[in-house]
């Protein structure tokens, strides 16, 4: 039969082409595609659900301590949600720091601060959010935030810190992802700023961004941008003045 076929193919007649396949080797890759497609759709759903209960986890965590902060005032509201991000708090007149043990509860020593102001908040590399700045737009006498190396924190959140331009001194965002120049923009509302990290940020001509900081706050000192390759040159020297001296080589 095949060199029949062959004969034919030679002389120039039409070879049939190869039967479909058919009965069991048909019916198992046909299913081995359905069980496939499946798959595929079960694993997005899954990441769909994680996805969801993320986010849900993150704005949990991230509530208005409203209740604390009924019976003990915001001072002591806001001290506890930040030992409950893992960060630490510190009152006025102490030079202790208060935060959670190693297994998150925190101390009811808080509670005795009930009328003395918080100055200082550590949040570095904690899961805040826009929405958790709710638990501390109160604090009238802050004078030291540090949120370096917060996921979440971008430029709506340092938007929102000009409640703070009466009292804040020193602020870090220093490797804080999804702050841009944008929201570093925002900071000319913090007049009485006097320390500022910005180190690690992924911006564009650093040490220009730097130079446009300083004259924004010119009291405030910038930390964590330099001058890098890529960055414009320095200004040629004005006319009429003589060009700097070249070095030559010895």
């Amino acid at each position: 039969m095949a060199a029949a076929l062959a004969i034919r193919g030679l002389r120039g007649g039409r070879i049939p082409p190869p039967p479909h396949p058919t009965g069991p080797l048909r019916g198992a890759a046909s299913g081995a595609l359905q069980r496939l497609g499946e798959w595929f759709y079960e694993v997005e759903v899954v990441l769909g659900w994680a996805e969801r209960l993320r986010r849900r986890r993150l704005r949990r965590k991230n509530a208005h301590y409203s209740f604390i902060q009924s019976l003990h005032g915001h001072n002591v509201a806001a001290a506890c949600f930040a030992m409950s991000c893992g960060g630490r708090v510190r009152f006025e007149g102490q030079q202790r720091w208060l935060c959670a043990d190693s297994r998150g509860r925190w101390s009811p020593e808080v509670l005795q601060f009930h009328h003395v102001p918080v100055v200082a908040v550590d949040l570095s590399g904690s899961q805040l959010t826009y929405d958790g700045l709710d638990n501390f737009v109160l604090l009238t006498k802050l004078q030291h935030l540090d949120l370096s190396g917060c996921p979440h924190v971008d430029d709506w959140a340092l938007g929102r810190l000009h409640v703070f331009g009466d009292s804040l001194q020193e602020l870090s965002v220093a490797r804080c992802p999804r702050v841009t120049e944008r929201g570093l923009a925002t900071l000319h509302q913090l007049p009485k700023l006097r320390c500022l990290d910005v180190g690690g940020l992924a911006v564009q001509s650093p040490g220009l961004l730097r130079i446009l900081l300083e004259e924004m706050l010119p009291q405030c000192r910038v930390l964590g941008m330099e001058m890098e390759e890529g960055d414009p040159p320095k200004a040629p020297p004005e006319l009429g003045q003589p060009p700097p001296p070249s070095v030559t080589a010895l």
